[in-house]
């Protein structure tokens, strides 16, 4: 490629050569010679930058750039003549410069450094896409990836990270930069951030380092600052709230302050170079972090101050909520409805709110009310210093700390202060109850004294009432007894009359013949022996007659008496089945002689290899007759309720069967009735102690839990088994 001088050079020989020898040829020489290199020279020269000093903060490269769409590598060539290439200013933001978005281009500068041999240069880069960066021809350093394939392009940012810039020393160097946007990269404006497309700052290389590690250095102390802050916070409201449920404030600041933790932790993660493929996406995510942190801290407030919440609140949420997607998809501006409006809004809102507290006297509350003002005049600086007053921005930064923090603390120290007022009313309450103490300490006793004396006669009248419970259970088992009793009184009378009769009887006859016997032996008339000796064989056969009746009549009357009076207590062989079939023929008997008779069909299946059984005689005639009068008593019912059968009502015969037989080691005793049957509903309940089914004092409920607890005392058991009106059968188990 020829230089631009070379042209102009040919151009005059060509001149020379065609304008030889004539006037006209030497005044157009002279004009090619002395005006044509002039304009030429001016229509193709390229600007030059000269870098005469460096301030404090570098030289930056805003000027002098020429722009080319289009991939060669020869644009990166000294010589290459890029005088026809388009100015562009690559530090304006990626879209104030669409030509940018064509692929691959390229990025020219040329340079003119004063000294070059005496410092070591390096240039700060900030770029918002994929490059490689060429000086005089010469790769020097790549950031990023890039491709031909557009899939392939992975923007990098450097963040103004120092590289080397070894200028040679030629009078002019030549700045050639390859690169491409991502094509996929969404770009956000959000917290003021910046995305231009090219920004080199040329600045001595210690000086770059110096400030590049300061700024690392300042951005990871504060960062890290506010993180550790919050993330105190956080930790320590959460414990208030977990040790008091009930004071879900501090859940809410807790969610407030780990909010912010995860904000700054997030922003402190992007101040080290990296891809941007997820910077929208880290951005908007820090932007809803932001927007909860701030509801969470004005519901806070409400709470703390007692208020309720009313339409600003509400109006704050919406404006807090829809802050979200405008600063997600508005690009540039839409950040500030939250950066600016919402949050100087929310601000003022916690401000009223806090002096609302103090007009209601809420005890604590100027404490958050000077934290709101300090936030909003804080902020309010801020505000103005960043948005209005940008040379003052690095010195806006205390002012922004300080007012993300000062909420916080005044809720801190609320929060604390209200921890001292707690204390200082449990100190006086105790002093209270420490005054009180003694006179407490009288009345407790008096009411002990009281109490005591209390307890004493509550003692003495129960134990009054248990010695009067056991007199009334003694009386009702005698009750039990005398009313069995009764029922025997009848059958035993019914007894006793027939061998009284057969005496009765007996004994006139034998006074009628021993009166014939005298009158014969007066008269002296009879001589016949043999009729006197069969008068006398009559009398004694009638004497024996009445002898065997005057013992029946005495058994009975003993048995009444021992089962009225008891016995020793003590088992004896005994003949059981005389004794089931003495007692069942008493029970009929006295069933029969007392109210409401019935006629019952008895039936004894008695086991005749049964022999003698070892029994308390007293005690067990007591269950035989409880079970055959149950039996009476419901078989007495069933009439009054009807027999049903598949040919209509019928005539009910009364009837009961009385079983002993021996199995297994085991003597059966069964007494079966014909009755109306017990119901489920109830037949676990007729063993139990004074439960009965008779109506008005018929029964005391005590026979069969009395008969229940005889069987059990001789080592048995009684089970029942029954059927709705066909009858129910009690088997008395005997182990020998």
């Amino acid at each position: 490629m020829n230089t631009q001088k070379e042209i102009i050079l040919q151009k005059i020989y060509t001149t020379w050569m065609n304008y030889n020898g004539s006037t006209m040829k030497f005044i157009y020489l002279i004009f090619h010679v002395i005006l044509l290199p002039y304009f030429c020279w001016a229509q193709a020269t390229t600007e030059i930058i000269q870098i005469d000093s460096l301030t404090e903060k570098g030289f930056l490269l805003d000027k002098g750039w020429k722009f080319q769409a289009g991939d060669n590598p020869r644009y990166a060539d000294i010589d290459y003549d890029d005088s026809k290439w388009q100015s562009i200013n690559p530090t304006l933001d990626v879209y104030d410069l669409p030509q940018l978005r064509k692929g691959i281009v390229w990025l020219r500068v040329h340079l003119r450094v004063l000294n070059p041999s005496d410092v070591h240069l390096a240039l700060a880069i900030t770029q918002s896409g994929a490059s490689e960066i060429y000086l005089n021809g010469k790769l020097i350093r790549q950031f990023g990836v890039l491709s031909d394939n557009p899939a392939e392009i992975k923007a990098y940012n450097p963040f103004n990270k120092p590289i080397s810039f070894p200028i040679s020393d030629a009078q002019e160097q030549v700045l050639a930069i390859r690169y491409a946007l991502q094509p996929d990269v969404r770009f956000s404006a959000n917290w003021e951030y910046v995305n231009q497309a090219m920004k080199i700052t040329v600045d001595v290389a210690e000086n770059a380092n110096n400030s590049y590690q300061q700024s690392l250095a300042r951005n990871s102390e504060v960062n890290g600052l506010k993180i550790g802050l919050f993330g105190i916070f956080g930790v320590l409201y959460l414990f208030f709230y977990l040790f008091n449920p009930a004071h879900r404030v501090n859940l809410y600041f807790s969610v407030y302050a780990f909010s912010q933790a995860i904000t700054w932790a997030i922003l402190l993660s992007f101040n080290e170079p990296h891809f941007l493929s997820n910077l929208h996406l880290i951005f908007n995510l820090v932007l809803v972090l932001m927007v909860a942190g701030y509801l969470f801290m004005l519901q806070a407030i409400y709470v703390l101050m007692d208020q309720k919440r009313k339409w600003p609140f509400f109006v704050l949420v919406f404006l807090g909520l829809i802050s979200i997607p405008i600063g997600a998809f508005v690009y540039e501006w839409g950040w500030l409805l939250f950066g600016i409006v919402f949050t100087s809004l929310v601000s003022i809102e916690i401000t009223r709110v806090a002096f609302m507290a103090v007009a209601n006297n809420k005890k604590g509350a100027w404490i958050l009310a000077a934290g709101g003002i300090g936030y909003l005049v804080l902020w309010s600086h801020f505000i103005l210093a960043n948005f209005f007053f940008v040379n003052t921005f690095i010195n806006s930064i205390p002012s922004f700390e300080l007012a993300w923090i000062s909420i916080p603390i005044a809720v801190s120290i609320y929060l604390g202060y209200d921890f001292v007022q707690t204390l200082r009313s449990l100190k006086e309450k105790l002093n209270e109850v420490e005054s009180l103490s003694q006179e407490k300490h009288e009345i407790l006793a008096a009411q002990k004294e009281v109490l005591e004396l209390q307890v004493e006669k509550r003692t003495a009248e129960l134990q009054h009432s248990l010695e009067e419970l056991k007199t009334t259970q003694t009386q009702l088992i005698q009750s039990e007894k005398l009313a069995s009793l009764g029922q025997l009184t009848a059958g035993i009378a019914h007894e006793i009359k027939n061998p009284l009769n057969f005496v009765n009887n007996f004994s006139e006859v034998s006074i009628e013949m021993i009166e014939e016997a005298m009158q014969e032996m007066e008269k002296r008339e009879a001589r016949d022996e043999t009729l006197i000796m069969d008068n006398l064989e009559d009398i004694k056969s009638n004497l024996q007659k009445v002898h065997e009746h005057g013992s029946r009549a005495n058994g009975i009357v003993t048995s009444m008496l021992q089962h009225s009076r008891g016995g020793s207590g003590k088992k004896e062989p005994t003949d059981l089945n005389a004794l089931i079939k003495e007692y069942v023929n008493l029970s009929f008997h006295g069933m029969r002689a007392g109210k409401n008779p019935i006629n019952v069909d008895i039936q004894l299946d008695l086991d005749p290899e049964l022999g003698m059984v070892s029994l308390i005689k007293e005690n067990f005639t007591r269950v035989i007759i409880n079970l055959c009068n149950n039996a009476f008593d419901a078989m007495r019912q069933k009439p009054l309720q009807g027999f049903q059968s598949l040919g209509g009502l019928e005539v009910y015969h009364p009837k009961l069967t009385v079983r002993t037989k021996f199995e297994n080691g085991t003597i059966l005793i069964e007494i079966e009735d014909n009755g109306p049957g017990i119901p489920d509903e109830i037949k676990d309940k007729i063993l139990q102690p004074f439960f009965t089914t008779k109506k008005g004092t018929e029964g005391t409920g005590l026979g069969l839990s009395i008969t229940h607890d005889i069987v059990k005392a001789h080592g048995g058991e009684l089970e029942i088994e029954t059927s709705i009106n066909k009858g129910t059968t009690f088997i008395i188990k005997l182990s020998i």
